[in-house]
């Protein structure tokens, strides 16, 4: 039954083109990979584990390479796969030694932090150079309790691609462009009702009277939604 669906037999199956005897040469191989995974992660620290730069996401990607193939491959030596691990290792705490010395290659290898809205609106001109699209900031935004722009006076986009979020008093929270979902789907061009509108572009918000919306005094987009003053739920 096995070779009617598959075409193979059931060793193929199983063991490729390998003898059965060779499993137990790739559970060696794993447990020696896996002293050696355990070694490398405590030189690289704490710092190589929980923060996730791009820098370091090479590193982590090319140590796996390197400790995947030795324990399938029986023409991937053990030995080649340490001298990888030994040659990355000693370029990272290089390049760390680098980091922490020299702004350049701090900004080079790590980036920096990127603000992203401030005092209730989009910093559009940072926007730009971020990771995150609307959408997927929205999202981080909600997951921080905001539900409208005007209660954040600074969103930050760190290093770790986390979002950081400073909030306005609830006093001093303004209207902002509502971020939930379904709120800003239908935009207004019109302005049948006096009342404070945000853009949709950037989130700045004016105070409308009834008649043409006409143009956003920051970014000259066109498109505005009815804005919020609610307050963050605790």
């Amino acid at each position: 039954m096995l070779a009617v669906f598959t075409g193979l037999t059931g060793k193929e199956f199983f063991t490729g083109d390998e003898e059965w005897v060779f499993l137990w040469d790739i559970a060696f191989r794993t447990f020696i990979m896996f002293i050696v995974i355990i070694a490398g992660v405590k030189i690289l620290g704490k710092r190589g584990v929980k923060q996730l730069s791009i820098f370091e996401l090479v590193v982590i990607i090319g140590l796996g390479s390197a400790a995947g193939d030795p324990m399938l491959y029986r023409e991937t030596g053990v030995i080649s796969a340490i001298l990888v691990f030994v040659v990355v290792i000693t370029l990272y705490r290089m390049v760390t030694y680098l980091v922490e010395r020299f702004h350049f290659f701090e900004k080079f290898f790590e980036g920096s932090p990127n603000c992203l809205v401030k005092e209730g609106e989009f910093m559009a001109h940072n926007f730009r150079k971020g990771t995150l699209g609307t959408e997927e900031l929205f999202s981080s935004l909600r997951r921080k309790g905001v539900s409208q722009l005007g209660q954040v006076e600074l969103a930050i986009e760190e290093i770790s691609g986390d979002v950081s979020v400073f909030f306005y008093e609830d006093k001093e929270v303004k209207y902002g462009l509502p971020i939930l979902p379904g709120s800003s789907e239908n935009k207004i061009s019109y302005i049948e009702k006096e009342g404070h509108y945000a853009c949709g572009f950037c989130g700045h918000t004016e105070l409308k009277t009834t008649g043409q919306a006409g143009k956003c005094g920051v970014c000259g987009n066109e498109g505005w939604f009815i804005a919020s003053n609610k307050k963050k739920v605790s």
